[in-house]
């Protein structure tokens, strides 16, 4: 698949996913963004907004096996990984699957899950793989992760550990429709008779494996290569910053910078493509001081600033 192919595939899944979800165009492109860069997703956004729908809609756009877990206090790694089960009638112990062994697994309120739980997800999330019983079993492939989280209601919930929130490429919401999109939700809905809208696969499990290979063949001119890298070391120069983003975050921005380039069917990376993702990418990954975050600093600065600082290159030579 080439570069142009490339783009033309995720335009229609694009195009699919807004049949049945309403929003914005920019916050699709990003979930999307980490998809073709084979990176996870965490959509942290107040209940109604449409993350399950949105998730399952990709899932079927894209013709992968989907799995939903709803994350709740009393969930233990097992109801997520899976577990042996004795079978009487051949006497022995059989494994018996767990849900995160799906193309596409929607971690709902991952927040509501004790820590020992969500770890369950981190060897998932980073190595595609799990450990049972001694026994190391592959994910299938493609592998991603969606994970939700609601942002007001607290109470109850357990934040994922910096780790964990590493683990995921983009941080994003999907926010409310401007007005005119809730009354064309509402038109939708006054015209179909399911609760549900239908959604069609755009590709196949072949074709999303052929898609995650196409930006390894985009090319990052060495002055994007030197403004990625003055751009993340700046973060960690701030006073206000604990923690800035690790050399893991530079390579995730690196990696979402080319799946970016490739959405909008360019074989090289260009700084706007830098600038569509690195609040997805870096936001998230930034640790506050103890003062800053007493004073409610947001890592949306600190990032801006952090731009702001290193000159953009020239893409004119």
């Amino acid at each position: 698949m080439n570069v142009s192919a490339a783009a033309e595939t995720c335009q229609d899944v694009l195009s699919e996913t807004q049949t049945a979800v309403i929003g914005d165009q920019q916050r699709f492109e990003t979930i999307l963004t980490a998809i073709v860069g084979g990176g996870h997703v965490l959509l942290e956004d107040v209940p109604g907004t449409g993350k399950t729908l949105t998730a399952r809609t990709l899932a079927t756009a894209l013709d992968l096996e989907f799995k939903r877990i709803q994350f709740t206090p009393d969930l233990l790694p097992a109801d997520i990984t899976g577990t042996h089960v004795y079978d009487e009638q051949a006497g022995e112990f059989e494994f018996e699957e767990g849900p995160i062994f799906a193309n596409v697994v929607l971690a709902d309120e991952i927040n509501r899950a004790p820590p020992k739980t969500q770890a369950a997800l981190l060897e998932a999330m980073g190595e595609k793989q799990v450990s049972i019983g001694g026994e190391t079993r592959e994910l299938p492939d493609p592998f991603f992760v969606i994970a939700t989280q609601n942002p007001v209601e607290q109470e109850g919930t357990f934040p994922l550990p910096e780790a964990q929130v590493d683990r995921f490429m983009v941080k994003t919401t999907i926010g409310y429709p401007d007005r005119d999109g809730e009354l064309e939700l509402l038109e939708r809905r006054a015209n179909r008779e399911t609760r549900t809208p239908d959604v069609g696969s755009v590709v196949d499990r072949d074709a999303v494996l052929d898609l995650q290979t196409v930006p390894e063949s985009i090319s990052v001119d060495p002055e994007i290569r030197e403004y990625l890298v003055d751009v993340c070391r700046a973060t960690r120069e701030d006073e206000r910053v604990e923690v800035g983003i690790s050399p893991r975050g530079l390579q995730r921005l690196f990696e979402a910078s080319r799946a970016r380039a490739t959405i909008a069917s360019r074989d090289y990376v260009a700084p706007e493509d830098v600038r569509a993702v690195v609040h997805p990418v870096l936001d998230h990954r930034i640790v506050l001081t103890t003062e800053a975050d007493v004073r409610d600093v947001d890592p949306r600065s600190i990032v801006e600033g952090a731009l702001n600082s290193v000159p953009v290159p020239s893409m004119g030579d």
